[in-house]
């Protein structure tokens, strides 16, 4: 088909779909009461339905006091229920699929339903609304002249009792329409093998010949492959191999620190980046303008949502707000409400409005990733913008990180300890350690106050770690490839213990 009718189609489902947006995005609060609405209608006949009486809740309020938030532990009775082939427990309609979360450090993983609307009205939707978006901002684009390299998870599909589970995305990817192989590289057939590292060598050797106009995945696994790409062509940027690669569509982690990484090996002005905000549990936002570094909170995809300042979270005045109440700049939890039937469950992130006309969001971490030992309240935004400046300053490039608190000992103080796996190492670690513990008494009044004259905190300790102690780490746990992450900061040293005892580790086993 020729390009300038495929934008033109683009052009026209684009402007058919404004019309639906403008709704939420003039009327976000009625839309997203409609919804819940919908959803407690859709479900009022399920064991769930009944047992909290959703043909007599008529609005927020009583929905609120009725249904408790829930947690995966708390659903997860329900949820293996349902993979073993029950129907109408929290959802009616059958579910036939189940995202094997990541679970980013847990040894257990989450199943988390996906039901036939959630990926038609959510997952399918927004990765439409996402192309369109592009295409708009973009209108010379030449997208559709290649394909979109996409670098999905590394699980395969099981069959189980009549439902399936694996990574979202080989979910996505396995229900697919036949078309969509065409545009996209590599094939279903190596996108969804289970094996990482064979996997990414499939993925170099298919990719290298066909003419890739987009990229699409989490961009520390990104990396790795397009390093792997480099490596075995033997060139110097992705343009010599790639010539009409125009944008890259990311999610899943923070780009900050990946950013230099990507301008080097992407070195043209113009080329673009679009960040999305999805997860097992649903797809919530995406870039909708160039150069933004704000997302669209889309309302109209099943979800309802619900937020938990974090100043609250986890303690006796602990509450929960709808949409209508949030505030530009508070850190939230989301709780979400599904078309998968997820009731008020939350997903474990954490984010902050920058505008609430329309509602845009930041994503600034995780629930259960941030480090308040000594009352600091460090948070995943602060050590990655902290990051982000020292690497810049002292001229160094870092792949990977994690920290977590040193302990008071008798009249010892306590400090923070970092292991920082660096691709290009500062000349001087104590200068850099120095401006990064300055740097994150900037972003962050609460570690400086704690830092102030060593009252509480003493100068941050830092570990260099050796070439791919954390790509080994990964190994070590079979969390290779996909969603899976670092957990950049915690509460306690369990995981950095590993780290430094794996780090004395020259060489790690294949």
């Amino acid at each position: 088909m020729p390009i300038p009718l495929v934008n033109s189609i683009a052009s026209w489902f684009l402007k058919k779909r404004f019309h639906q947006m403008e709704l939420f995005l003039k009327y976000p609060n009625e839309v997203q009461h409609e919804l819940l609405h919908m959803l407690l209608e859709t479900a009022k006949n399920t064991e769930f339905g009944k047992r909290y009486g959703f043909d007599t809740i008529h609005n927020y309020e009583t929905y609120k006091e009725r249904v408790p938030v829930r947690s995966y532990e708390d659903y997860e009775a329900m949820i293996e229920r349902s993979r073993l082939g029950e129907h109408q427990i929290f959802w009616p309609t059958p579910i036939k699929w189940f995202a094997k979360s990541s679970g980013t450090t847990s040894a257990k993983s989450k199943f988390i339903p996906v039901s036939q609307e959630s990926l038609e009205d959510c997952h399918f939707a927004a990765g439409k609304d996402l192309l369109c978006m592009y295409l708009n901002n973009n209108e010379n684009s030449q997208l559709f002249t290649g394909k979109s390299l996409r670098l999905g998870g590394s699980k395969e599909l099981y069959k189980e009792n009549g439902t399936s589970f694996g990574d979202l995305s080989a979910i996505i990817i396995d229900n697919m329409p036949f078309w969509a192989d065409f545009s996209s590289t590599p094939s279903s057939e190596v996108s969804l093998m289970s094996d990482w590292e064979f996997k990414m060598r499939a993925i170099v050797n298919e990719t290298i010949q066909e003419n890739v106009t987009s990229l699409a995945g989490v961009p520390s696994w990104m990396l790795v492959l397009l390093n792997k790409v480099l490596e075995t062509t033997g060139k110097d940027h992705l343009f010599e191999i790639w010539n009409h690669l125009e944008v890259y569509f990311h999610g899943g982690v923070n780009f900050d620190p990946y950013i230099d990484q990507y301008a080097r090996i992407l070195p043209r002005n113009k080329f673009k980046y679009y960040e999305i905000y999805n997860a097992s549990e649903g797809f919530f936002a995406i870039q909708d303008h160039n150069d933004s570094s704000e997302l669209l909170l889309m309302l109209d995809y099943g979800i309802f949502y619900e937020f938990i300042p974090m100043h609250t979270y986890n303690t006796d005045q602990e509450k929960v707000i709808p949409l209508s109440e949030v505030e530009v700049g508070q850190n939230y939890a989301v709780i979400i409400t599904t078309n998968a039937g997820l009731w008020r469950y939350k997903i474990g992130d954490t984010i902050r409005f920058t505008s609430i006309h329309p509602y845009r969001i930041k994503v600034s971490g995780r629930t259960k990733h941030h480090i308040n030992v000594f009352g600091e309240e460090l948070i995943i935004e602060n050590t990655e913008e902290a990051l982000r400046k020292t690497a810049k300053i002292t001229e160094s490039e870092i792949v990977d990180y994690t920290v977590a608190p040193i302990f008071m000992e008798g009249k010892e103080k306590g400090a923070h300890e970092w292991v920082i796996e660096f691709k290009k190492t500062p000349k001087d670690l104590n200068a850099f350690a120095l401006i990064l513990d300055q740097n994150l008494q900037n972003v962050n009044s609460d570690y400086e106050a704690k830092r102030y004259n060593d009252t509480t905190l003493t100068i941050l300790k830092l570990r260099v770690a050796r070439k791919n102690l954390f790509y080994d780490w990964l190994k070590m746990k079979d969390k290779l490839g996909g969603q899976h992450k670092i957990p950049r900061l915690s509460n306690t040293r369990v995981y950095l213990e590993e780290l430094l005892t794996l780090n004395q580790v020259t060489s790690f086993p294949s």
